[in-house]
C-alpha cells in the first residue's frame, strides 16, 4: 500500500482516488475482502467552486475553515444517496415510503437535513440538561429547580461555544480559525467525543473501509478471520489521541469529560476506568446530592 500523503491537499486528491477505485468495483462480481455497498457501486465526489462555498456560507450565515473549503473544493459529498424504504405502520397494505440518506452533506441540495442538524447539538444536549440525564456542568454552578433557569444558564453558556458545522450524519467539525486544535465532534446529545483532532484524521477514521486501511487477520483461538485496522492507520490515530495538554477546546472540552466516553479523546482515562474492554456510559461529575448514573440513549 502506497504510504499516506502528510500534505493535506495531497491527501484529500489520494482519498478521491482511493475511494473512487473503491467504488468502481463491481460487488457482486468482485473477489476483494471488502466490497462497496450497492447503491455505492460508480460513486463519483462532487466537489464545491469557491463562488459556490461563498454562497453556502451566506445562505447559513456561517464560516467554513480553511481546511474545511479544501474539503469541500475537492471532495463535499458524493453523486448519490442511500434510499431507505420503510412504512409508517405495520399494516400490511401499508404505503412504502423511501427516505434518501445523504453520504457526506451535499450543501447545494441537503437544506432540511443540513438545517436540522444545525440546532440538532443545543436541541439535544438541552434535551440532556433536562431530561432523565440530568446533565449538569460544573462551571456553570448551583443547578436551580426551574427548568426555566436551566435553559437560561444552557443557553447563555452554549452562545459562548466555538460554531459547530455539520458534515456527515451527527459528525461536526469545529469552525473557529482562532483555535490551535479544529477537531471533527460526534454529537449525540451530550455524550460527544473527538472523532479525529483534524480533518485527515477524522477522514481517515471516517473511511477506513474504503481507503482500504482494515485488512482481515485470522484468529488462532477462535479459527476465525476479524478485520483489523492496517498499522499505518492505528500508528496516525494513536499519535492523533495521545495526550498532550495543549489540546482544548474552548467550553466544550468539559461537556465531553461530563460522561467517561469522552475522556479517550484527549489520551486521558477516567478515574473509575478499569480492565474490562467494555464499560457502560458513565457520568463523571454530577451535582451535590445527585447520583452519578449510567447514561440513558435517547431517541431523537
Amino acid at each position: 500500500m502506497e504510504k499516506i500523503p502528510e500534505n493535506y491537499i495531497d491527501f484529500l486528491y489520494w482519498v478521491k482516488e482511493r475511494t473512487e477505485s473503491f467504488w468502481s468495483k463491481d460487488p457482486e462480481t468482485s473477489l476483494e475482502d471488502f466490497v462497496c455497498d450497492d447503491w455505492m457501486y460508480g460513486a463519483k465526489w462532487i466537489g464545491l467552486t469557491d463562488e459556490e462555498i461563498s454562497n453556502i456560507e451566506r445562505k447559513y450565515v456561517i464560516e467554513f475553515t480553511p481546511e474545511h473549503k479544501d474539503f469541500l473544493r475537492i471532495l463535499h459529498t458524493i453523486d448519490r444517496y442511500e434510499k431507505i424504504e420503510y412504512t409508517e405502520t405495520f399494516d400490511e397494505n401499508a404505503e412504502i415510503l423511501v427516505e434518501e440518506i445523504p453520504y457526506f452533506y451535499n450543501w447545494q441540495k441537503d437544506d432540511k437535513e443540513i438545517t436540522e442538524r444545525l440546532i440538532w447539538p443545543y436541541k439535544t444536549i438541552l434535551e440532556d440538561v433536562l431530561g432523565v440525564n440530568q446533565v449538569w456542568l460544573k462551571s456553570w454552578g448551583e443547578k436551580p429547580i426551574s427548568d426555566i433557569e436551566k435553559e437560561k444558564i444552557f443557553s447563555d453558556w452554549f452562545q459562548k461555544t466555538p460554531k459547530l458545522i455539520p458534515i456527515k450524519s451527527h459528525r461536526f467539525i469545529i469552525s473557529d480559525e482562532n483555535l490551535k486544535f479544529r477537531p471533527v465532534l460526534s454529537v449525540y446529545g451530550s455524550d460527544i467525543i473527538v472523532y479525529g483532532w483534524n480533518l485527515r484524521s477524522y477522514i481517515l477514521n471516517e473511511l477506513k473501509d474504503e481507503l482500504g486501511l482494515i485488512e482481515l487477520v485470522y484468529d488462532e483461538e477462535d479459527k476465525e478471520w476479524y478485520p483489523e485496522t492496517k498499522k499505518e492507520l492505528r500508528e496516525i490515530l494513536e499519535k492523533d489521541y495521545k495526550f498532550n495538554e495543549e489540546k482544548d477546546i474552548p467550553y466544550w472540552k468539559e461537556m465531553i469529560l461530563i460522561w467517561n466516553s469522552g475522556w479517550s479523546s484527549f489520551g486521558l482515562k477516567w478515574p473509575g476506568d478499569g480492565d474490562s474492554f467494555i464499560q457502560p456510559i458513565v457520568k463523571t461529575f454530577a451535582p451535590e446530592n445527585e447520583e452519578i448514573k449510567q447514561k440513558r440513549f435517547n431517541e431523537y
